[in-house]
C-alpha cells in the first residue's frame, strides 16, 4: 500500500480494493500490540480529546502504515476489528455521496432495525453520514466498544442491502457497475458479520 503524506481522497472503489493478506508471526504480534496500546491509551483519556484528535487525524491523513499491519490480522481480533472501522471511515469520507445513496436505499428496503441501531438521521445526507461514521469511531474509543462495533455492523448491513438493490437496478443496462456493487455488498456483509462477532467477543473479554 503506498504512503500518503497528504489527505487521502480515494474513489469509492478504494473500499473494494483494500484487502488484507496473511502475515508472519512477528507482524501478527505487532498488529495486536499496537491495536491494544492505541485503544488503551485513547480510552484512558477521560476528556475525550485524544479520541477526537485520533478520529480527525485519521479522517484527514489516514493511517496507512499501521492499517497495513492491522489488515493482515485475523478478522475477529482487536486489530482486525479496528481495521474494519477505519476502512469504513475511509470509504465514507472518500465518497460520501455514494455512501448516502446506498445507505438510504438500504434503509428503505430493510425490514430489520439495523438503520435504527446504526443511528443515522432519516434520510441521511452525505455530510450526515460522515458525521455518523466519525461518531461511531469516536464511540469505539470513548464509550462501549462493543456497542460501537454493533453500530458499525448495522451500518454495514444497511449499506450492503442498498448496494444489492442498486446493483439489481443496473443489471440490465450497466452489468459491470452491477457487478462492482454486488462485490461491495458481499464485502460489507462480511464486515458486518466480523464486527458483530467481535462485539460478542469483546463482551466476554475474548477479543485480543
Amino acid at each position: 500500500m503506498p504512503e500518503h503524506h497528504r489527505p487521502i481522497r480515494r474513489p469509492t472503489t478504494a473500499f473494494d480494493n483494500i484487502v488484507g493478506s496473511h502475515d508472519p508471526a512477528e507482524e501478527t504480534r505487532i498488529a495486536h500490540a499496537t491495536a491494544s496500546a492505541l485503544l488503551t491509551r485513547v480510552r484512558a483519556d477521560d476528556s475525550g480529546a485524544s479520541a477526537d484528535r485520533l478520529v480527525a487525524f485519521t479522517a484527514e491523513h489516514g493511517i496507512d502504515e499501521i492499517a497495513e499491519l492491522w489488515s493482515k490480522a485475523p478478522s475477529r481480533t482487536l486489530p482486525g476489528a479496528l481495521w474494519r472501522l477505519y476502512v469504513l471511515q475511509l470509504a465514507i469520507h472518500s465518497d460520501p455521496q455514494t455512501a448516502a445513496l446506498l445507505y438510504e436505499r438500504g434503509r428503505v428496503e430493510l425490514t430489520s432495525p439495523d438503520a435504527v441501531v446504526a443511528g443515522a438521521p432519516v434520510p441521511a445526507d452525505p455530510d450526515e453520514l460522515v458525521v455518523l461514521i466519525d461518531t461511531i469511531l469516536r464511540g469505539a474509543f470513548r464509550g462501549d466498544f462493543a456497542v460501537a462495533l454493533d453500530r458499525a455492523a448495522a451500518f454495514c448491513r444497511v449499506q450492503a442491502s442498498g448496494a444489492t438493490h442498486v446493483a439489481d437496478d443496473y443489471e440490465a443496462t450497466e452489468p459491470r457497475r452491477a457487478s462492482e456493487l454486488t462485490t461491495r455488498a458481499l464485502r460489507l456483509s462480511s464486515f458486518a458479520q466480523d464486527l458483530s462477532a467481535s462485539a460478542v467477543l469483546w463482551r466476554i473479554d475474548g477479543l485480543v
